[in-house]
């Protein structure tokens, strides 16, 4: 400091360090807030949107927001070592491992398995069964995606159970709550006759696509993948939120794409006009379900699926969204000529069907209302390896099928099935009977639903000689595992004021139907509040009904439905007589 007297020096060197304790003691400038990253940034850029858009999110947003539930097994560890259930909301985050408390129904887990295209090998239905003994109530249930449930599970062995299923090379990751559920697949895919395309490499593909991306686990709701290959046996691609359907064109096998089937709230999968080659199926499906996650609603689950997406941003807009996370145009599927699918037998999924093998056959097995003891899950997997080649096919009407049967041992193999209680053939009404778990197992079902479709089965056989397919399924709630607006008739638990008191019954519609057999509607409200007591003989009038009055002998119960009114329906019924059993 040269040319400062030593009092001018002083008061500089005062004057700087002010400056310098002043800045020190200032606050931090504030860094811009740090963008996600990782495989959970997709999920959580989505919560913020929400949130910086005014929104609240929803309790089960915020605690997979707080720590992923996969990320939670050391949790699932200690509780059993404690033999305890999850309470509040731990127990939304149990599902993602496969594990459903399913209290009050029960004081006992559920789990679920994720089965690709639903087949199985001997080797797993046995090991399965074991498991079901040892650490389950000794029994297990097909579902309607194909797939098996093992419940009254004790706390204790809520962890056993799941390692004994990733022994067996299969998993319950993700089967339950925010995610991708059990990929379905035609039920006779490579072995069909008829079919277009095998979709069991496809299923396969789309499976472990989704175990190794971890993002495929941050939706804000449920989805569903299902692949349409073109087969005998229906699979109700177009109930799911992407459904593959296999079609013909000059040049080769492709799929056209469907989006947002959700026929709990009465829609069925949309035509996107997208045409797609097998090889480019999964990528786009992944697509797909990013930009869902990125759109999806993350502040009311009631408006979270893909098909609410799909109305408040538009079809045409989604698939733009869809186009930039999968990095290329879609094809489009306009001036391409492509053959009509080949028409599905409603109910192929039972009886002896020859296979495009020569010399082969297929066997559906009727599993009343899905259920199937350990025993029989033994036996099963015995007779497939004996008669078979080892390999059972789940399917989504809750029964299973043995391939590859060679014709000389077609009698044998329904002898052997026969002495496990089970067998090939049914009356049209059981054969087409779908019930969900209902209150013995859920806690929001309204009736025991397996316990009515049985005896509903029971009455009706014995009083209407029903020679063509028709389908009944019953639902427990409003989340419709059953689909019940797509059968024939579809019956909707309710609790029914009798006097003082509160009893099982049921809303009655009819005339549903899927795609694939040519008959895809939606019922129609037939009856409300029926009392379970009072539903037999009004379903014995409707079908008496149908039987009198059809157009023509091969005229469906389907078409028959579509072509009356309602209250027309109602008047043909109502003159019915009702069959007069001997005591």
């Amino acid at each position: 400091m040269t040319g400062f007297t030593e009092q001018q020096k002083r008061w500089l060197e005062g004057f700087t360090s002010g400056l310098a304790a002043r800045k020190a003691a200032a606050p931090a400038p504030v860094a811009a807030a740090a963008q996600p990253i990782g495989p959970d940034a997709l999920q959580h850029a989505a919560q913020d949107r929400a949130v910086a858009a005014g929104g609240k999110l929803v309790a089960e947003e915020k605690a997979k927001r707080q720590r992923h539930p996969l990320d939670r097994w050391d949790e699932l560890v200690e509780r059993a070592d404690k033999a305890e259930f999850p309470k509040g909301i731990d127990v939304f985050l149990t599902k993602y491992h496969g594990l459903f408390y399913v209290a009050p129904a029960e004081n006992a887990f559920m789990c679920r398995l994720r089965i690709p295209n639903g087949i199985l090998n001997a080797w797993q239905m046995r090991g399965l069964a074991d498991a079901a003994d040892t650490f389950g109530g000794g029994y297990a249930d097909v579902t309607t995606r194909a797939n098996l449930q093992v419940r009254e599970i004790p706390a204790d062995h809520a962890v056993d159970l799941l390692l004994a299923v990733q022994a067996l090379g299969l998993t319950a990751r993700g089967s339950g709550a925010d995610n991708i559920r059990n990929i379905t697949g035609s039920p006779t895919a490579g072995i069909d006759p008829q079919e277009l395309i095998d979709t069991r490499p496809l299923c396969s593909a789309m499976h472990h696509y989704i175990l190794n991306h971890r993002e495929m686990y941050g939706l804000p709701r449920k989805f569903n993948i299902a692949f349409d290959g073109g087969g005998k046996v229906p699979v109700l691609e177009d109930t799911n939120d992407i459904g593959f359907v296999a079609a013909r064109a000059p040049d080769g096998i492709y799929f056209r794409l469907q989006l947002g089937g959700i026929t709990g709230h009465q829609d069925f999968a949309h035509e996107t006009g997208v045409l797609l080659k097998p090889e480019e199926c999964v990528k786009v499906a992944g697509a797909v379900v990013r930009a869902f996650i990125a759109h999806g609603d993350r502040t009311n689950r009631a408006k979270a699926r893909l098909k609410y997406v799909l109305d408040r941003i538009g079809r045409a807009e989604f698939l733009k969204e869809v186009e930039k996370e999968y990095g290329a145009p879609l094809r489009r599927a306009a001036g391409i000529d492509l053959a009509p699918r080949p028409m599905a037998d409603k109910h192929g999924h039972i009886g002896v069907h020859a296979q495009k093998q020569p010399g082969l056959n297929y066997l559906g097995v009727v599993l009343p209302v899905g259920r199937i003891t350990a025993g029989q899950m033994r036996g099963l997997a015995a007779i497939a390896e004996r008669f078979g080649s080892g390999t059972l096919r789940l399917t989504v009407w809750q029964n299973l099928l043995i391939s590859d049967v060679a014709d000389g041992d077609v009698g044998v193999c329904v002898a052997a099935l026969a002495a496990l209680g089970i067998g090939v053939e049914a009356s049209a009404i059981r054969r087409g009977l779908v019930a969900c778990t209902g209150n013995a197992g859920c806690k929001f079902a309204a009736a025991n639903t397996k316990g009515h479709a049985l005896r509903l089965a029971d009455y009706l056989e014995l009083r209407v000689a029903v020679d063509l397919p028709v389908n009944i399924h019953l639902t427990g709630c409003h989340h419709s595992c059953a689909q019940h607006y797509v059968g024939d008739i579809g019956l909707l638990a309710c609790k029914v004021e009798r006097g003082e008191d509160s009893v099982e019954g049921y809303h009655v519609f009819i005339g549903g139907g899927a795609a694939s057999t040519a008959e895809q509607a939606m019922a129609r409200e037939y009856a409300r509040d029926v009392v379970f007591d009072e539903l037999p003989p009004l379903l014995e009038k409707l079908l008496a009904a149908w039987l009198a009055h059809r157009a023509e002998p091969a005229e469906s119960f389907f078409v028959f439905c579509r072509r009356h009114e309602v209250e027309a329906l109602h008047e043909l019924a109502a003159r019915a007589p009702l069959r007069a059993l001997a005591a």
